[in-house]
């Protein structure tokens, strides 16, 4: 059947809603403490890194459980997978704000929050693959990787006048209110499949989970694609965790540097909300990956060495719109060349690239910090990945998706 005949069900959008309101929340919960973190240190009398640990500990636990929560993707499918990361998040999240006075408390509940990460982060290639046509996937991966992004820039948005407001235990209430409201609204709403799949021919063949993990582990254009995202998201945790560090020494202020921060994100939301149509349109994966790569340089050199706030402001937002419009079409593009391996755990294994670079990228860029606190030498090596990781992007292969929306095999 040709993917022009296809008729999906118009209720897709409302699954793609209750996942992208779960996802955003999710993401709120973990960067909570980001944008207060000098006043939490003295509510808790703690220091800035204990602080930082609440954040950091999403990024450990991530690396941790996410096969065990792959096989939970594959094998219990997208909605009892998501529904049960929901339930955690939501959990967890009203317990550490009826308990906002402990700091150990406040820890384990973190803990808990980020065990559900992964079971919601990992299915967004599975919800695109199991209820959206090929024309629509990338808008869709598109889509749920937005979610991510408007999570984390409305809560360095609202975290601060909400804490003022409502102070720190009110605020993180308010946060355990939505997170249950966005469970609820998933559970009720989601469904694991259409009752008639507008499935292209070959693509509801899937092998089991670590039969699939193997046939990726083999696959070369889906390990330099691993890379790839190691590169690209560890520099986006590195750089969005120190940019106030990064760009103090040259005489911005940390609100100048939030500024920037929030332009970068509000980058990646235009760029993750147009460039993946883009690629459906086209019918194209490789290319637009490549673009993306080559197009953050000049914003990436701007972030390294510019003087002025406009070109710094400049610089944040093509950085993150480049930069953050790759992922939804690199998770796409793995799912594609991967196939029939499952969707869940191709998506969980290049998110959790991500996620030890981001570790690795965040200590290594303050090891390196020059004695006045520049971290010139750290982007300078920062660029020169990009550019190896833009020169990895020219040897894939392109996403057999043109022959796939024509009807043609899948591989």
């Amino acid at each position: 059947m040709k993917d022009e005949k296809l008729k999906p069900s118009g209720y897709r959008w409302l699954v793609l809603a209750a996942f992208m309101l779960i996802t955003l929340v999710n993401q709120a919960c973990w960067i909570t403490f980001a944008p207060i973190t000098g006043e939490a240190a003295r509510f808790y009398g703690t220091s800035d890194l204990m602080i930082g640990l609440l954040s950091m500990v999403f990024l450990v636990v991530y690396v941790l459980i996410v096969i065990p929560a792959a096989w939970l993707i594959d094998t219990l499918g997208f909605r009892r997978a998501v529904s049960i990361g929901a339930a955690l998040t939501a959990a967890f999240a009203v317990l550490r704000g009826f308990c906002a006075s402990s700091f150990t408390i406040v820890l384990i509940s973190q803990v808990g929050i980020a065990l559900g990460q992964p079971l919601v982060l990992g299915a967004i290639t599975q919800l695109s693959a199991r209820w959206f046509p090929v024309r629509e996937r990338g808008t869709a991966t598109g889509l749920g990787t937005l979610a991510i992004y408007l999570g984390v820039l409305a809560a360095m948005f609202l975290t601060p006048p909400l804490t003022a407001a409502w102070t720190l235990k009110g605020m993180l209430l308010g946060y355990g209110a939505a997170a249950v409201v966005a469970a609820i609204f998933f559970i009720a709403s989601a469904r694991d499949m259409p009752r008639k799949a507008a499935i292209e021919a070959g693509q509801d063949e899937r092998l089991a989970m670590f039969a699939g993990l193997k046939s990726m582990l083999k696959n070369r254009d889906f390990i330099l694609l691993m890379i790839i995202f190691f590169i690209g998201l560890g520099m986006f945790n590195g750089i969005t965790t120190w940019i106030e560090a990064i760009v103090r020494p040259r005489g911005f202020s940390a609100a100048q540097a939030g500024v920037a921060g929030g332009l970068m994100l509000a980058g990646g939301i235009v760029g993750a909300a147009i460039l993946p149509i883009i690629s459906d349109a086209r019918r194209r994966r490789k290319p637009f990956i490549s673009l993306a790569l080559l197009g953050l340089i000049p914003g990436l050199l701007g972030l390294t060495f510019g003087m002025s706030y406009w070109l710094l402001l400049a610089a944040s937002f093509l950085f993150g719109f480049f930069l953050l419009s790759a992922g939804p079409i690199g998770f796409q593009y793995g799912a594609e060349i991967t196939h029939p391996a499952p969707e869940g755990t191709s998506n969980s294994l290049l998110l959790v690239m991500g996620q030890i670079s981001g570790i690795v990228f965040i200590l290594g860029m303050d090891a390196f910090k020059q004695p006045a606190g520049s971290m010139t030498a750290s982007l300078l090596v920062l660029l020169g990945l990009t550019i190896f990781a833009a020169f990895l992007s020219f040897l894939l292969r392109e996403s057999p998706i043109r022959d796939i929306a024509a009807g043609g095999a899948a591989r």
